[in-house]
């Protein structure tokens, strides 16, 4: 059943996020600090062993070292977080080794809690900063007309009221209305739209839309942060932040064993158990195991992934890829590619379809944005020769006239063929109709002021797309869904062709983010796939999001994975990979129970003291990290290894 959405804005309340405690880069650069002051503590307290003084010097380090932020873990979790969590566990197990004198166990103990929270922090997001100014891929001056001259000043520097030149090619750095020219623009960074809209005097033009053809001056109402560009980013940076409220599987695993294992070892000391053996049977705890592991093994993985050419800004999107039920993928620029394709060439009179072609790629020899692509690949596997171009006058807006040999060729839009006063055959008028509601552009070509033919442009689906829908389902994924800010018939098209499960159509980039909190509210997991600025509420709102390389500059920083090659085909290996990385955390898993369990069982059954539960942990973490620095076997479709 097609969804259609209606374009109003739709309202909701926004709740602030969760703030991190403290900045994840100056959290690594303490840790560090405090490791290096414990490496020397383990050193002193080890050689206690050999001269006693030495242990005395290395207790007040590890002390000042851990002590703090071992109890500041044990009140956040028990007192504002109200749950009992490793920190718990880890402050009675270091009360029970330093009351009992074994100070070098305490301070191995306190050095894998620092290191653990280190590799956790490493593998976390740390992209919490502020969005990438949304303007920044365009660099810091814009041309503005001043007392009749162009110049060149910072995008900072301009004011309402003032007058900003584009040319084609370049992107719209403002808000603001057509005070001279006429232009074709891609809006679909901003809307979603896959058509090109034509503009003229009096229209209004957005920031961060593109001109492809023609050239405008431009009145700016709004600039800089007043955008609406920079408008979805403020409501970015107030939209509640699903991920900051997730732990890491690794010490997710690890706290919920805090509780059982207390509760165990209190048992043992109420049954007669000596202070040192309860040690013992805590130590026996493969949580602590698992903190280091999980974070490794993410490490690892990142690093492996990189080399594939993904880039994952946010391990956790790799543990929740997994458990990902629903993939929603954005239409325009994802599924589609930039360049359209020629589809029908309608004929008037006596041309045919190989002459209109040729005169329009031979017009457009000289052009570089998508439709001039589209129309010379054509002529090319159509095996045409381009004419020879006598004069050439470019109409800056939505066409160009030429002379090829005596003949007056103009080339361009439905409007640009009224603005010449070139009348359009009823025909020709009725096919303009219908293409509009199947979302095809026309270009039109007449020769010597009479209308020759029409030729239809296509939105072109990226090639790897049918076939990842297949691989998809073969990896679970029970649904799939199309969003688009363009009309129903083409995404309807799109979705039927594909064999997705559903679609959206017509939906504006605020309502994109209630459509995937909808799906969440069903109880689905969801993998937003998308780019552009409009796609950016929605990468933020579902639980794993992706976007391609090429996206615009705040649809790359706000999505927690992105395809560096460019294609989606990735997007199946990525899934792969997620399932590697759970299948490899199960069995570090295991690495890790099964000698907490010999641990446990040595000391009820055989009295084994706190040095050998130590060794005991220390095999599972040597086989666990064994594990986890094994290499992905993933069949490669192409090379996309990056430096």
């Amino acid at each position: 059943m097609a969804r259609l959405v209606a374009t109003e804005a739709a309202s909701s309340s926004q709740t602030q996020p969760r703030a991190a405690t403290v900045s994840a880069n100056t959290s690594v650069e303490a840790l560090d600090t405090k490791l290096g002051m414990l490496s020397v503590a383990l050193g002193l307290t080890a050689g206690g062993a050999v001269f006693p003084p030495l242990t005395l010097l290395g207790l007040p380090v590890y002390l000042y070292a851990a002590g703090p932020m071992i109890t500041n873990d044990l009140y956040t979790s028990l007192v504002k977080e109200r749950r009992v969590s490793m920190a718990s566990l880890e402050f009675a197990l270091i009360g029970l080794m330093l009351g009992t004198g074994h100070i070098f166990a305490a301070t191995l103990g306190g050095f894998l809690y620092l290191y653990s929270k280190k590799l956790i922090l490493k593998t976390e997001d740390q992209s919490r900063k502020a969005l990438v100014d949304v303007f920044g891929q365009q660099g810091g001056t814009i041309c503005v007309q001043r007392d009749g001259v162009d110049t060149m000043v910072p995008i900072e520097a301009v004011e309402k009221g003032e007058l900003v030149v584009v040319n084609a090619g370049e992107i719209i750095p403002v808000d603001g209305n057509i005070v001279d020219g006429m232009a074709g623009i891609d809006q679909h960074v901003l809307t979603g739209e896959a058509q090109m809209v034509e503009k003229e005097v009096g229209d209004p033009v957005f920031a961060s839309t593109i001109v492809l053809t023609g050239r405008l001056l431009i009145a700016v109402e709004k600039a800089g942060a007043e955008t609406a560009a920079a408008q979805i980013a403020e409501i970015l940076l107030q939209t509640a932040d699903f991920k900051m409220s997730m732990h890491s599987r690794g010490e997710a695993i690890a706290d919920r064993t805090a509780l059982p294992t207390l509760t165990i070892g209190s048992m043992g000391f109420l049954s007669g158990l000596s202070p040192i053996a309860v040690a013992a049977l805590m130590n026996a705890n493969f949580g602590y195991n698992m903190r280091v592991l999980a974070p490794i093994t993410m490490l690892n993985y990142l690093k492996q992934i990189a080399k594939r050419g993904i880039l994952v800004k946010d391990g956790r999107a790799i543990e929740l890829l997994s458990q990902v039920d629903t993939v929603v993928f954005d239409k325009t620029g994802t599924l589609t590619q930039e360049q359209p394709h020629i589809g029908h060439i309608h004929t008037v009179a006596d041309y045919t379809e190989e002459m209109v072609l040729r005169f329009a790629a031979s017009a457009e020899c000289n052009q570089t944005h998508p439709i001039a692509k589209a129309i010379l690949h054509a002529a090319d596997v159509w095996g045409l020769d381009q004419l020879p171009v006598d004069q050439a006058t470019y109409t800056l807006g939505y066409g160009l006239v030429v002379t090829i040999g005596q003949q007056r060729v103009h080339v361009g839009s439905p409007r640009f063929m009224e603005t010449q006063h070139i009348p359009i055959p009823p025909t020709l008028q009725e096919i303009q109709q219908a293409s509009h509601h199947m979302g095809y552009s026309l270009v039109m070509v007449a020769i010597d002021h009479h209308l020759a033919g029409a030729i239809e442009l296509h939105t072109t689906v990226r090639p790897e797309a049918p076939t990842l829908v297949k691989q998809l389902r073969q990896h679970g994924i029970t649904s799939i869904y199309i969003i688009s800010g363009d009309q129903e018939e083409p995404t309807r098209r799109l979705a039927q062709s594909l064999g997705v499960d559903d679609y959206f159509a017509n939906v504006l980039p605020e309502n994109k983010a209630d459509l995937i909190k909808a799906l969440q509210a069903e109880g689905k997991t969801v993998c937003y796939v998308g780019d552009g600025i409009n796609d950016a509420i929605a990468l933020k709102q579902s639980q794993v999001s992706v976007s391609l390389s090429g996206a615009s500059t705040i649809a790359t920083d706000t999505a927690a994975i992105v395809l560096l090659d460019g294609t989606l085909a990735q997007l199946d290996h990525l899934f792969e990979i997620a399932q590697h990385f759970e299948e490899n955390l199960r069995r570090s898993l295991w690495l890790t129970i099964l000698p907490g369990l010999v641990s446990m069982s040595g000391v009820l059954v055989f009295h084994f003291g706190i040095v050998f539960t130590i060794l005991l942990n220390q095999v599972g973490l040597a086989a666990g990290m064994t594990n986890a620095f094994g290499r992905l076997d993933i069949q490669e479709t192409h090379d996309t290894t990056i430096g």
